[in-house]
């Protein structure tokens, strides 16, 4: 079996967060690039699957500048057996849709029995691409899955929601996405870090993959406007002299929340 693994570098969720102001894309280098965790725990699932059944294979992919090697060999280094990184300073701020259509591209190229994403990024937040991603292959998709199950021709899992919870499933080949809820990713070991460094590392760019990135004069989208995040101000303090409760009710009455 052959999974691979949707894998993204993002701004580290413990560091500053800014916008480009003339760009309005991240600014990448406001806190340290780390591999995403949501994506760390879709790699464990994968290996988990592979520990189990030999002769699984897991490559990660992801489309990324060429900085993002690093971040890149650490899934190898957790044990996954080859990575496939789209470089390629074309595809810079591009949308949902495209980076669904270059993924779907590298997916059919390297072939898949299994895809496995996060549900959700901690930069972009869209948590629609495992969707689109699936939509473009023509397979089947479980997506916000709280746990996986994998036989030789079938996916399921369960996804929770306010109304309870679902067992889904699906023949293989499939995409699914997984939540928090699934294991952490493990940590690397020295072996694993040196192993990593003779693993396949394939690169390719959007020429490679047959696909054409947007024409600036024809954008899926247009960002009207960025500005920088307000500082933080201090709040209404209610100091009770007996009509405390009274006045906070003033208070939340004005704010429209009562």
């Amino acid at each position: 079996m052959k999974i691979v693994v949707l894998i993204k570098e993002v701004p580290d969720t413990w560091g500053e967060r800014r916008l480009d102001l003339e760009t309005g894309l991240a600014d990448r280098a406001a806190s340290a690039p780390v591999l995403d965790e949501i994506n760390e725990r879709a790699v464990e699932a994968a290996l988990a699957h592979a520990d189990a059944h030999p002769g699984t294979e897991v490559v990660v992919l992801t489309m990324a500048p060429a900085s993002a090697t690093a971040n890149v060999r650490k899934a190898l280094a957790m044990g996954a057996s080859a990575a496939v990184h789209v470089v390629d300073d074309t595809l810079r701020g591009a949308d949902l849709l495209l980076t669904a259509e270059v993924l779907a591209a590298a997916i059919r190229r390297t072939g898949f029995d299994l895809v496995i994403g996060g549900n959700l990024s901690t930069d972009g937040g869209g948590g629609v691409v495992p969707a689109m991603v699936a939509e473009l292959l023509g397979v089947p998709q479980l997506t916000a899955l709280s746990s996986l199950a994998l036989t030789h021709d079938t996916v399921s899992g369960d996804r929770v929601s306010d109304a309870g919870t679902m067992r889904v499933s699906a023949a293989l080949p499939a995409v699914v996405s997984v939540t928090e809820a699934l294991p952490e990713g493990r940590f690397t070991t020295f072996k694993g870090i040196m192993a990593a460094k003779k693993k396949p590392y394939e690169t390719l760019d959007a020429a490679t993959l047959g696909v054409e990135p947007e024409d600036p004069a024809q954008a899926r989208y247009i960002m009207l406007s960025v500005a920088q995040r307000p500082p933080r101000e201090g709040g209404t303090k209610i100091v009770d002299e007996g009509d405390a409760g009274e006045r906070l009710a003033a208070f939340l009455v004005a704010e429209g929340v009562a």
